[in-house]
């Protein structure tokens, strides 16, 4: 029978080389702060523009690590529309959509608020609004109850199941999570940050509800992460660094699920994977000033609201090429109408005919 950090008798007293920590979360730290100043730096309607933009990326991306792709569109709408942000037209959200963005937003924008019982009950409910994971119902805003058997995560073709993982029996949860919400809400003197990776592994570890745990545990590890910052602005996405580092992140998991409770192994991963978060903002600031520098360009003037919403795509990041098929599709107008809009664009210079060919014309934005 395997061993798991639960099973062990001083669980959950975690245990870690600060000296080997030290230099990590010290970059972590500094950065962190050369980042804020950086954005505070960049004026009100582009530090917007950045957080829509980073918690854009940070709902998709929790969410794509378990396999599931939102609609970013949908994503990006219902978090500008919860903060009060213009953004022109707006995408009507599914309940699902909704439902992640109202956890992170909660989770980011209310970090200072104690964590409780009910408002993980909430998040859980928000994340499965049909009560339903893909086609089968589980219970939710509950702790799970174990009745299908013990909560397993497992890879593996039926019949040759891999079982990388046994979480603790259910019965136990109601006091486990009354310890871990204790140590949450409690003043101890560990660093912010290093108790955002500690809060993520307690709860990927407890495996409280059915299903949305590795969500659950990303979103309060984004919580903790705005305590230490005490700000609920975010300008970078952990969840979107661990889902390029996927692999990585799913081994380290399970290497310290099966070790003992000394976790410096598991603080150094989470410290190394954040300061690349940290990294990565450059890539998010210039997406940002390249927008910016568009629109402020006289060329951005008098567009109509078809044509607004393809260079916004086209300035995000436009997946795959631009065709007047495409444009007719998602501006839901007709091919005569996008051959006329692209053409306007084509004689101010804005888009030009991408010159590799094909069998259908492809359209590229010229950058400001």
């Amino acid at each position: 029978m395997t061993i798991y950090i639960h099973n062990l008798p001083d669980w959950p007293r975690f245990r870690w080389d600060d000296k080997a920590l030290s230099p990590r979360l010290a970059a972590v730290r500094h950065n962190q702060g050369r980042l804020l100043g950086r954005m505070e730096g960049l004026g009100l309607s582009l530090r917007s523009e950045a957080i829509l933009h980073t918690l854009t990326l940070d709902v998709a991306k929790s969410s794509e690590i378990e396999g599931e792709v939102l609609d970013v569109a949908q994503v990006r709408s219902s978090i500008a529309r919860r903060l009060g942000m213009d953004i022109g037209a707006l995408v009507p959200a599914d309940r699902h959509v909704e439902g992640v963005v109202e956890m992170m937003l909660d989770a980011t924008q209310n970090y200072d608020r104690p964590l409780t019982k009910e408002r993980l009950f909430a998040w859980h409910a928000a994340l499965f609004p049909t009560g339903y994971s893909g086609m089968s119902k589980i219970n939710v805003g509950s702790w799970r109850d174990d009745a299908k058997g013990p909560m397993q995560v497992i890879s593996g073709p039926f019949g040759r199941e891999h079982v990388h993982y046994e979480a603790p029996a259910a019965v136990l949860l109601e006091a486990e999570m009354r310890t871990f919400l204790a140590w949450f809400n409690s003043d101890e003197a560990t660093d912010l940050v290093e108790r955002a990776a500690l809060a993520h592994l307690w709860i990927v570890t407890l495996h409280p509800f059915e299903d949305g745990n590795g969500r659950m545990a990303r979103a309060l590890a984004d919580m903790m992460l705005a305590r230490s910052e005490k700000s609920p602005q975010r300008f970078y996405s952990m969840s979107a660094q661990i889902q390029q580092e996927r692999k990585a992140y799913y081994d380290i998991l399970e290497q310290t699920q099966k070790g003992d409770l000394d976790i410096t192994a598991w603080l150094a991963w989470f410290l190394d994977c954040l300061g690349r978060a940290l990294a990565g903002t450059d890539v998010v600031l210039e997406t940002v000033l390249t927008k910016a520098r568009f629109w402020e360009n006289p060329a951005g003037a008098f567009l109509n609201e078809r044509q607004r919403l393809i260079i916004n795509k086209l300035l995000d990041g436009f997946d795959g090429k631009l065709t007047s098929s495409k444009w007719a599709k998602i501006t839901k107008c007709s091919q005569d109408t996008a051959l006329r809009d692209i053409q306007d664009l084509l004689n101010r210079d804005i888009l030009a005919k991408d010159s590799a060919g094909g069998r259908s014309t492809n359209y590229l934005l010229i950058r400001a």
